[in-house]
């Protein structure tokens, strides 16, 4: 059973069309219009082994809020339907991940229940034309519309995009370990017996 969604959405803000397979091999085919939120997008694709597709025609013309966010709440969605019932996952997954001085810390619960936390500053408001403001939104966007439990911590840094690589990726290493199976598990790792 492939395990993999597609998702429109269109706004009068954003049209927005994603394909996700969790069980890839690395590729990418994305063009948002920002292009450093492109190459995060890659990165996380590259190190989850995840197969991502993204089309984002968005109001660049005002600015990067509704592209970046509208994205993490489509690629949020799309997590949640490719795992389907969650049986046989690992359900958490963490990472701590350094890019040259920045080190990041992220750990997912896929509990169905969204939580977000960050901790994380970064030195200059913009990387290439993305707002780094953005980064947060994003994560958050995703923790809630797929059902996350997701940290996200800055444990030291000092260059934005690394920071920023940084955290997509720890993402991306997070992501891949809680969505994996484990032959231990035949239902779903909770004593409730639902991950909803």
């Amino acid at each position: 059973m492939t395990r993999e969604a597609s998702v429109e959405r269109m706004t009068k803000e954003t049209q927005i069309k994603l394909k996700l397979t969790l069980d890839g091999k690395g590729y990418s085919d994305i063009e948002t219009g920002v292009g450093f939120f492109d190459h995060m997008l890659e990165g996380f694709t590259r190190h989850g082994f995840f197969d991502l597709c993204i089309r984002v025609s968005g109001d660049l013309h005002v600015d990067d809020h509704h592209t970046v966010e509208d994205t993490g709440i489509v690629l949020g969605t799309a997590i949640k339907q490719a795992l389907g019932d969650k049986k046989g996952i690992r359900r958490y997954g963490s990472c701590i991940l350094p890019m040259d001085e920045s080190l990041v810390l992220c750990a997912i619960d896929l509990s169905g229940r969204p939580y977000f936390s960050w901790e994380a500053d970064f030195p200059t408001e913009k990387i290439g034309t993305l707002s780094t403001e953005m980064i947060k939104e994003f994560f958050y966007a995703i923790s809630y519309t797929c059902g996350m439990n997701l940290h996200i911590k800055m444990l030291a840094g000092g260059n934005s995009h690394h920071i920023a690589e940084a955290m997509f990726k720890s993402f991306a290493k997070a992501l891949d370990e809680a969505v994996s199976y484990d032959k231990r598990i035949t239902d779903v790792l909770s004593t409730k017996g639902s991950l909803a």
